[in-house]
């Protein structure tokens, strides 16, 4: 970002994937392969990495606790929540991968004022996970609840992403992080014919999150990240993608007001109303929050 590039503080910022955890709280196994962020992040901190900007509100995103704790995580979340407005939605963890056996837990979620989503982490799954007929059938039943499902993979899985949103017509699905494309390789194809085809699809939508993270951590530069964002924004136009911090996880790579310079400088071209869809308004449409 030059010096020439507008300042960040006055820009409405909702952010459609907020992690927050507690590890005395809850057990997270992932945490011990990461130890640049195995403590917790709570508001506290998310107050110090946002202070200058003008976070409006977030949707926290559930953080692969132990499955066995996703109802506490939920919980505990919505405690926040009811002493933080800015905590305005909740992508919750359900094991769809039961099939019809996830009705219960499906329209218990559903009846909890800030749920609006479930995410099942596909990304280390195997690719065909996604396309096991109970796994089919248990993201159908989200269409039920009006509940949206974050789609969380890497970018060797979009073809089986794709064919899990044309098996699953009536529901909503978020991209996240891109599907991950391989920035530290700088390798474009397959990723952009793919993402084309998935942004085809009706009500598919795709956070601007998560791509620091998949650049080389120490020296990346934000020239590498905008041939993807720039066809990111191409394929879903400026009504479908919506920033994301994925903080804490984006600090492994960068700080929160260095990924909103970033990405407000690669949008720099698109009018003002454009660019409050992408950090703001978006994000209010797709987790039905109000206005």
């Amino acid at each position: 970002m030059t010096t020439a590039e507008p300042t960040i503080e006055h820009l409405p910022i909702v952010d459609s994937h907020l992690h927050l955890w507690d590890v005395a709280r809850l057990r997270y196994p992932w945490l011990a392969q990461v130890p640049g962020l195995a403590r917790s992040y709570g508001l506290v901190e998310f107050d110090a990495a946002v202070q200058g900007l003008k976070v409006e509100r977030a949707v926290f995103v559930q953080c692969d606790c132990d499955p066995s704790q996703a109802r506490d995580e939920v919980g505990w979340v919505a405690g926040l929540a009811s002493r933080d407005p800015r905590i305005a939605a909740i992508v919750a963890f359900a094991p769809l991968e039961k099939g019809d056996g996830v009705a219960a837990e499906l329209a218990e979620l559903a009846n909890l004022q800030a749920v609006r989503g479930v995410r099942r982490l596909l990304q280390d799954e195997a690719d065909a996970f996604c396309l096991q007929p109970a796994f089919v059938a248990g993201v159908r039943q989200l269409a039920e609840h009006d509940l949206s499902f974050d789609l969380c993979v890497r970018h060797h899985q979009l073809d089986q992403a794709i064919d899990l949103v044309d098996r699953c017509p009536h529901v909503r699905f978020v991209l996240n992080h891109a599907a991950k494309p391989d920035i530290k390789g700088r390798l474009l194809e397959p990723w952009k014919s793919r993402i084309a085809a998935f942004a085809e699809r009706p009500d598919t939508w795709c956070k601007l999150s998560g791509l620091v993270t998949e650049a080389d951590h120490s020296t990346w530069q934000p020239a590498e990240l905008q041939p993807y964002i720039e066809h990111l924004v191409t394929c879903f136009g400026v009504d479908r993608v919506m920033f994301g911090s994925d903080w804490p996880v984006v600090t492994l790579a960068t700080g929160y007001h260095r990924w909103v310079e970033v990405l407000r400088a690669a949008l720099s071209a698109l009018p003002a109303k454009d660019i409050r869809k992408i950090f703001r308004d978006n994000a209010l449409t797709c987790y039905r929050m109000i206005a």
